[in-house]
């Protein structure tokens, strides 16, 4: 769903003590110009729900929800955006929303308990919605420590300040990726399969998890998990694989496949995962865990082919394909391909409105008209492997080829 872009506002960001980069603030009205992106469900309000805390609100995924939750639902709910303004946020994700009196902007630090409780008191929190998180995988491996301080310690921060204020509904944001590797031939994973994760970002998320459940056992925090696969669409900062391409591709620059391109990922659009959340806050039951799926699966080489295809750029032939589609080494562990059953979620009557051909035509046009000025200068962040230095992003100097890399042998796991 489109709503009318609000052309004014400028109220509603509250800031404690620090002083953030200036960046973060300058505001050039690129926002005025976009459409309002929000989902399409709506519910009858919960009596017991009023002010929803979302962190992470100025990044990609919860930003959908905040601009979601907060235009639906004007005279139910108060939104407070929760957000430190990491390299990859941007307030022009919410602008619009700063003239809505039942919005407010908290510039925080998950992993400042001080922070975190402030914001919780002041507003009178009883929902959370938590998000916030270092999500891209490729630096998780370079910065490890990272992940674990903020996914891991600022989830046990969360969790401690939900349990002083007595909140009535946490829903902590997790990953498909703590499953693991699905191979081709096995089933969708259920909610209760065993989490197996392989790289250090699906780590620190499955370890936030047993934090999560711990809360849930010890203090009986009224808690759900929701694991999502991989969400696309406008706002996305351009570090992940579709923006990513899409800006390339604008700039006259070829894409940079890691490895073979062999590897798959079922692909979600950002509406109907906000869809989901709406879903998960009024007809989940507390408790429970609600895997967030798709059936639409695409290798990364034929990612590259569609959005060549949508793009208008010729790719018939292999000698055009090849202009367009280069490669690097691939990560030190690539999962093949992860797969979820979301039947439990359809079950509460959730549903994937938006094909991955209509959603990315949708993705496309959203980056050729703002991706170059949503975040400022995006060139270094369109490196093969970019690297966050100081929440400063730095491009690599990895070597790019015209041939496929082959994947490094695995070791057996039987």
């Amino acid at each position: 769903m489109v709503m009318a872009p609000h052309l004014n506002g400028t109220n509603g960001v509250h800031s404690p003590t620090k002083t953030p980069k200036p960046r973060f603030f300058e505001d050039y009205g690129i926002w005025k110009q976009a459409p309002i992106l929000v989902g399409t469900t709506k519910f009858q309000p919960l009596p017991d729900v009023k002010n929803i805390m979302i962190t992470g609100g100025a990044g990609f995924i919860a930003c959908w929800l905040v601009r979601h939750l907060t235009l639906t639902y004007p005279e139910a709910y108060n939104i407070v955006s929760f957000d430190k303004l990491d390299y990859c946020s941007s307030l022009n994700n919410t602008r619009m929303l700063n003239d809505k009196r039942n919005f407010t902007f908290y510039h925080g630090d998950i992993t400042n308990p001080s922070e975190v409780l402030d914001c919780m008191e002041r507003f009178s929190i009883d929902t959370i919605f938590h998000f916030a998180a270092q999500s891209h995988v490729d630096l998780s491996f370079g910065n490890s420590y990272g992940f674990t301080h903020t996914n891991v310690y600022g989830t046990h921060v969360m969790l401690e300040s939900a349990k002083k204020v007595g909140v009535k509904r946490f829903i902590h944001i997790s990953t498909d990726e703590v499953y693991g590797e699905v191979k081709d031939e096995d089933d969708d994973l259920l909610e209760t399969s065993i989490l197996s994760p392989t790289n250090p970002y699906a780590a620190s998320k499955a370890a936030a998890e047993m934090l999560v459940n711990s809360y849930k056992k010890s203090f009986k925090l009224p808690v759900i998990i929701v694991r999502s696969n991989n969400v696309y669409g406008p706002h996305q900062f351009p570090e992940k694989i579709i923006p990513k391409f899409i800006c390339l591709l604008n700039r006259q620059r070829p894409t940079v496949l890691h490895g073979d391109g062999s590897p798959t990922r079922r692909y979600l659009y950002a509406g109907d995962a906000a869809d989901a959340f709406d879903t998960i806050l009024h007809k989940g039951a507390l408790g429970q865990i609600y895997n967030v799926g798709s059936h639409d699966e695409i290798s990364n080489i034929q990612l590259c082919r569609m959005l060549l295809e949508e793009m208008g750029i010729p790719n018939e032939s292999q000698e055009d394909f090849n202009k367009w589609v280069k490669y690097t080494h691939d990560r030190p562990f690539n999962d093949h391909r992860y797969a979820v059953d979301a039947t439990k979620l359809r079950h509460l009557g959730w549903n994937q409105n938006t094909s991955f051909i209509d959603g990315l035509k949708t993705t496309v046009d959203w980056y050729k008209r703002f991706g170059e000025l949503w975040w400022g200068d995006i060139s270094k962040v369109l490196s093969p492997f970019p690297i966050v230095v100081e929440a400063e992003v730095v491009s690599d100097k990895e070597e790019i080829c015209d041939e496929p890399q082959l994947p490094k042998r695995r070791e057996s796991s039987a």
